[in-house]
């Protein structure tokens, strides 16, 4: 059974960072995009980053270009996402997500594993 748990949520201010941590396990990932997605309240889930887990190659939504910084470590089979300069307009809940290629696929939402979720507040 696939399991995405996240970890590392929480409330900051405007202007700093937060680490997320995606703790992959129960099927190996390759050929496989890890990602993460965020739904802000009243608002569609919407792509944020994706990167290739064997391959390592890293994409983003344009409006999180040079703020969030997606890796991977093989070792704990952990996906990251580094937040930076945060904005209170990335308040959201954050999805960690799993598919297989191809990417555009995962764009468009259509993701074979999700996690449960993760709040991201940011105060002003």
């Amino acid at each position: 059974q696939v399991q995405l748990v996240e970890s590392g949520g929480g409330t900051v201010q405007a202007g700093g960072s937060l680490r997320l941590s995606c703790a992959a396990s129960g099927r190996t990932f390759s050929n496989y995009y890890m990602g993460w997605f965020r739904q802000a309240p009243g608002k569609e889930r919407k792509f944020v980053a994706a990167i290739a887990w064997t391959a390592g190659n890293t994409y983003y939504e344009d409006d999180v270009k040079g703020r969030f910084t997606i890796s991977r470590d093989y070792a704990k089979n952990t996906v990251y996402l580094q937040m930076i300069s945060l904005k209170p307009e990335d308040t959201a809940v954050y999805y960690c997500a799993a598919r297989r290629i191809p990417l555009a696929a995962m764009i468009r939402g259509d993701v074979e594993y999700w996690g449960q979720g993760i709040q991201v507040t940011v105060s002003s």
